[in-house]
């Protein structure tokens, strides 16, 4: 469990990195450094700049500081680390040092953290049609800039209404509580209503709290205090629910909810629904499915086995895992607004392994990477409709 950025950064920093003893095994599963090849956008090196910055031995400049504003906080290297390495911690603490990088999008991640907001915005743009033209828009920025991205990944239209808070109706059944988030309780607002029906299937009482951002982007991207604001108002939206688990649809989200919440079991419906999964009887569904497994369901929610065996009780549903790696999507947060060439190239990875599978849907959990691959299917031949498991699995539930 990952603490919040501690009083003493450097000597923290020191610490962590002295766990590191240069094996190199972090290597082959990190995709920056596949991607540049270079020591520096390794574990290994990022580790060693970070620890020479919090000694003071060397002076943080642009160049010095580039590979640990590269990291995707995949955390496939602590999977396979031999010492421990507490690395999200690490990379997490460091940045807090460093601060925010200089180009970080303020003023589009303060409208995506704010969902009420944003979904004000997004319907403005539907009654101007702004989809119809977005891609006029974006030629006319360059490649580098966060707008562009956001543009890319912005869905054609809002079709679904977000979820209200509202709390569990009385009952002897186990009570949890749904966290929307921000831009998942717009975008992924389906997949939150499929987690409802699923878990009641299944004998759950379901409170859902109110929808607002966790801090992860802004945790991870060296702003504290606004991470440490976030992360109040989720232990002030918890104290008051009343249930003994916490759930989010979006992976993304539960390392950071836990952080908010030490000692609070928090996870992904597909861990809880599993252990139920015989209360539950799916319609068949004759469909070939690829599964990209997010970073993060993977490495820290650690739910893709549950996921699996939730998906192959469907009925003539086939389902494959893409192959790894490639490691991650580069959407990973805010990473694929800073730097969109590169999440473009990591990305343009990924859906190569997608198109091997020859899918005619593709199934990803974390509404950050849906939204990012979903921008690179410009090819009518790669173009494959995409879906939230949980959304396919409430769509095939039989009624009981």
């Amino acid at each position: 469990m990952m603490s919040m950025p501690s009083e003493n950064p450097p000597h923290r920093i020191s610490v962590l990195a002295d766990q590191c003893v240069q094996c190199g095994l972090c290597l082959p599963v990190c995709p920056t450094y596949a991607l540049d090849g270079n020591e520096a956008e390794s574990p290994r090196g990022r580790i060693a700049i970070a620890a020479a910055v919090a000694r003071g031995q060397v002076d943080v400049t642009p160049a010095l500081r580039k590979p640990l504003d590269h990291c995707l906080g995949c955390l496939n290297c602590e999977k396979v680390c031999p010492a421990g390495v507490q690395y999200g911690e690490l990379l997490v603490e460091t940045r807090a040092l460093l601060g925010p990088i200089p180009k970080r999008p303020r003023k589009l991640l303060i409208l995506l953290r704010h969902p009420a907001s944003l979904r004000r915005l997004r319907r403005f743009a539907n009654w101007m049609r702004l989809p119809r033209w977005k891609h006029r828009i974006m030629a006319w920025l360059p490649t580098h800039s966060a707008w562009r991205a956001a543009l890319a990944t912005m869905p054609d239209a809002i079709t679904t209404q977000p979820l209200r808070p509202a709390t569990a109706e009385a009952g002897e059944a186990k009570h949890v509580a749904l966290f929307p988030g921000c831009i998942a309780s717009i975008d992924d607002a389906e997949a939150q209503q499929a987690a409802l029906t699923l878990l009641r299937a299944a004998g759950f009482r379901v409170s859902v709290l109110p929808a607002f951002c966790c801090g992860a982007m802004d945790l991870h991207g060296g702003e504290t205090q606004i991470a440490e604001q976030a992360a109040q108002q989720v232990r002030q939206a918890w104290a008051t629910c009343g249930a003994t688990q916490l759930l989010s649809v979006t992976p993304g989200c539960i390392g950071t909810l836990r952080r908010a919440l030490p000692g609070v079991p928090v996870a992904d419906p597909f861990t809880l629904l599993a252990a139920y999964a015989e209360q539950l009887r799916f319609r068949p569904l004759p469909l070939r499915a690829a599964l990209h497994l997010p970073c993060t369901q993977i490495n820290v929610a650690r739910s893709e086995a549950a996921l699996l065996q939730l998906l192959r009780r469907v009925p003539e549903l086939q389902v494959t895992p893409l192959p790894r790696p490639p490691h991650c999507c580069g959407a990973a947060g805010s990473h694929m607004l800073e730097f969109p060439e590169r999440a473009a190239r990591l990305r343009d990875d990924t859906l190569n392994q997608v198109a091997t599978l020859a899918p005619e849907r593709l199934l990803s959990s974390n509404i950050g990477c849906r939204l990012h691959l979903a921008a690179g299917m410009t090819e009518p031949d790669r173009n494959w409709p995409h879906q939230h498991p949980l959304s396919l699995l409430a769509q095939q539930l039989e009624s009981p």
